[in-house]
């Protein structure tokens, strides 16, 4: 009699037990299911900030963040996004909004201030930096002081900044550049030389400070070709900017010959420098 009472209450607890291994194991299904999908996502969204086209980001990030307009991940995406699309009013607008939310970091407030930077609104991007506090210390955001010092001619900060932002990254060619032309804009045409010069060195790639070279030069009167890699096509625009200058001066005589120079140096026709040559033997 106990063997046959016995053998039912083994046979329900083994179906229990079962019912609970199976229990158990939907829920392990489920939960892996869910972070199969997160880590989809999470690798989706670094494929769309990076690799994807900025407006098929734009697209994706928009339409995931009204779904959920809590989360601040995607509405970051959208605002890196928009940046990358050079949507500039659009992506200073969202990176506000990613400065509003929970979960808001130093990082995002000086997004924010770059966008701000590049929409042209220079008393939102000095507030926001504002509120960064000091001890957040990154070239990112110290070369953002510096420009928005030298957006209000507070020239004692901008240099400090941008000596700051120096300090903090192996590649400072681009943030010599941008001091050498806020030296340059002040009437500073020696300082601005050198600095670009040292722009130069660190990125001999950087045509900007190239061209900003030949233009610090030519304001102190020096029409000589400066000592720095040059390609055929570079060494002739660096010549019509120079004519350029020289118009400006007053220098007509000069400008002729370096526009000539720039015609004859250029592998290709240069019509910009013909058209500046005509215009002087005709005038």
């Amino acid at each position: 009699m106990r063997q046959q009472f016995l053998i039912p209450t083994m046979v329900i607890c083994g179906m229990v037990l079962s019912a609970c291994e199976k229990e158990t194991e939907e829920e392990k299904v489920e939960r892996t299911y869910q972070e199969v999908n997160v880590i989809d996502e999470t690798n989706l969204n670094e494929v769309l900030l990076t690799a994807a086209d900025p407006n098929e980001a734009v697209t994706y990030f928009k339409g995931a963040a009204a779904k959920n307009p809590g989360r601040i991940d995607l509405q970051r995406g959208l605002a890196i996004s928009l940046t990358r699309a050079k949507r500039t009013t659009e992506a200073a607008s969202a990176w506000k909004k990613v400065t509003s939310m929970k979960g808001a970091s130093n990082v995002d407030r000086v997004e924010y201030a770059a966008a701000s930077v590049r929409a042209g609104d220079w008393p939102t991007a000095k507030s926001t930096l504002d509120s960064v506090p000091p001890t957040y210390e990154t070239f990112q955001r110290y070369r953002l002081e510096a420009v928005v010092a030298d957006s209000s001619k507070d020239w004692k900060r901008a240099d400090h900044f941008y000596e700051t932002a120096v300090g903090l990254t192996t590649r400072p060619g681009s943030v010599m550049n941008n001091w050498g032309y806020s030296k340059l804009s002040r009437g500073d045409y020696a300082d601005a030389e050198r600095l670009f010069s040292e722009a130069i060195r660190q990125d001999k790639s950087l045509f900007t400070a190239k061209n900003n070279l030949v233009l610090a030069r030519a304001a102190q009167g020096n029409y000589n070709m400066p000592v720095v890699p040059l390609t055929q096509v570079e060494r002739a625009m660096l010549l019509n900017t120079m004519g350029i200058s020289a118009i400006k001066q007053g220098d007509i005589t000069t400008a002729k010959n370096l526009f000539r120079e720039a015609i004859a140096t250029h592998p290709q026709h240069y019509e910009e420098a013909v058209r500046s040559l005509r215009a002087l033997e005709e005038a």
